[in-house]
């Protein structure tokens, strides 16, 4: 197996390296409602307190952002999926539809919570600054992304199939998946305390089998071939990663390795 790029490369830090994420509501509630039945060590770093005004930063469905509501004073969900955001507001979740590279939002929030939605921002310095405004004084933020060697096997074997078929795979390579050090210097550049920030390798169990993980997450590598070729290269990537992902009795695990930090922006000073 190729190994996977690298988030130090050029090609993943660059922005716009890869094609937009499919989001399909139902396809996530089915195949992606881990990422918020296991947010909480999240939930715990974040501590709501009840006169919190809380931004869930990148929150889907709204699942996660609907669960806090009751533990704060008030919460906006922001997600750059139309589709998402519309699943959140049935929820009746007060949902924006907005990049995270770009929020609007200018010292609204005692905290930011969010979970599995940095790694998909190719500009971190961007998020990093639109978390920053959108925060009051002493604000902080709680986050959980992948981090450095994040689902590693399964990129690499997409790697892999789309370069049998003459397609760099740099240029679909939609994440950025950093060492602990490198976000650590990012918030602390842009004026953040950064009260912890760990790296946790949770090998994640899946709902089901990995071809409904794949077309949930990895549509910028799936989009690279037609339609009609899509099958072949998921049955191409299921065989690969069998070996080393499918464990009897208990079915599909995704090799998950997570960044998860607390920071605190300054009650007064600081950049």
């Amino acid at each position: 197996m190729r190994a996977v790029p690298r988030p130090s490369d050029p090609a993943v830090r660059a922005a716009g390296t890869a094609p937009e994420q499919r989001w399909d509501p139902s396809r996530y509630a089915e195949h992606g409602r881990f990422v918020s039945d296991l947010a909480g060590p999240l939930v715990e770093l974040l501590a709501p307190l009840a006169d919190d005004d809380i931004l869930d930063l990148g929150c889907g469905d709204g699942v996660l952002t609907a669960a806090l509501a009751a533990r704060c004073r008030s919460i906006v969900g922001a997600d750059a999926s139309p589709a998402q955001v519309a699943a959140a507001r049935a929820r009746g979740v007060d949902a924006r539809v907005c990049d995270g590279q770009a929020l609007p939002f200018e010292s609204e929030f005692d905290a930011i919570v969010t979970n599995a939605a940095l790694h998909w921002m190719t500009r971190p310095d961007a998020a990093i600054d639109g978390i920053w405004r959108a925060l009051r004084p002493g604000g902080r933020i709680a986050g959980e992304m992948g981090g450095s060697g994040n689902v590693a096997r399964i990129a690499g074997a997409l790697a892999d199939a789309l370069e049998r078929r003459g397609i760099d795979p740099k240029s679909r390579f939609p994440w950025y998946f950093p060492t602990p050090q490198a976000y650590r210097r990012r918030l602390t550049a842009r004026g953040f305390e950064v009260r912890t920030m760990t790296l946790v390798e949770r090998p994640t169990t899946l709902p089901g089998d990995i071809v409904g993980w794949l077309e949930t997450f990895a549509a910028p590598f799936i989009d690279a071939v037609a339609d009609d070729a899509r099958p072949a290269l998921l049955a191409e990537v299921r065989d690969a990663l069998e070996p080393a992902l499918y464990r009897p009795g208990t079915g599909w695990v995704a090799d998950y390795v997570r960044l998860r930090f607390l920071a605190v922006k300054p009650a007064a000073g600081g950049c």
